[in-house]
């Protein structure tokens, strides 16, 4: 479990390829975030209602299962609409007409600078 910090966001990276998933994971605590990691999309969901501290889902779109990144960001949405979605894939993007509320589309291959340039983090105190 990672340390919670008022300053860091906390982020669900939600990608099925194990080594982007682990770099994307390495940068994102590099700039000063706080990890989750899931493979899938229900792996995602049991972290994500096992942890309210979540500030922003980063997903992949394209993942095995039966339930992809787009419908994940939807429920996440639903559940809690104060969570950062950052939807990705190396596909066409969706219509914003799919997208969730709020949702931001950061195309494959993404630079983690702009990755780490969308997410929000707190005000320091």
């Amino acid at each position: 479990m990672p340390a919670l910090h008022k300053t860091s966001p906390l982020v669900l990276i939600v990608e099925d390829e194990w080594i982007v998933r682990d770099c994307t994971a390495a940068q994102l605590e590099e700039a000063g975030c706080d990890v989750l990691e899931a493979a899938d999309a229900e792996a995602a969901l049991r972290q994500f209602q096992a942890n309210a501290h979540v500030t922003t889902l980063f997903t992949d779109i394209n993942m095995p299962g039966p339930i992809d990144g787009l419908s994940l960001a939807h429920k996440i949405a639903v559940m809690r609409p104060a969570v950062q979605l950052i939807l990705t894939s190396g596909r066409a993007a969706p219509a914003p007409s799919e997208m969730p509320p709020g949702g931001q589309f950061l195309p494959k291959p993404y630079d983690y600078n702009r990755l780490t340039s969308l997410i929000r983090f707190p005000p320091r105190a």
